[in-house]
This record gives C-alpha cells, sequence and structure tokens, in this order.
C-alpha cells in the first residue's frame, strides 16, 4: 500500500495564539476510509492535556 507521511497540527493551541505541537504520522493514500484530513486526539505538552490535531497540507 502507498504510505503518505502527514504533519498533525494542534487546533486548539493555534485558536489561543500558542506554541502549537506537532506530530508526524502516516496514513493510507488510497484507503476510502479516510478521504479527508485526519484528526486524532494528541497530547499537548504546552496546554498539559489531549487535544484535537488535525492533518496539515
Amino acid at each position: 500500500m502507498a504510505q503518505e507521511i502527514i504533519t498533525l497540527e494542534c487546533t486548539e493551541a493555534k485558536a489561543l495564539g500558542q506554541p502549537v505541537s506537532r506530530y508526524m504520522s502516516s496514513r493510507n493514500k488510497k484507503s476510502p476510509r479516510t478521504p479527508n484530513r485526519l484528526e486524532k486526539k494528541k497530547y499537548n505538552p504546552f496546554l498539559k492535556r489531549h487535544t484535537l490535531h488535525r492533518e496539515t497540507r
């Protein structure tokens, strides 16, 4: 399968104007289950809690 490396960026910290946390992940390019941007709950060390991280282009 064709794996694509993506960057996940915190949405809450970006809205608050604080430093954003970023994670690298991979996803299957051809999967019909993920046609849109990927979203995952990941830990943000700046906010000290789990927040929603969305795929950036």
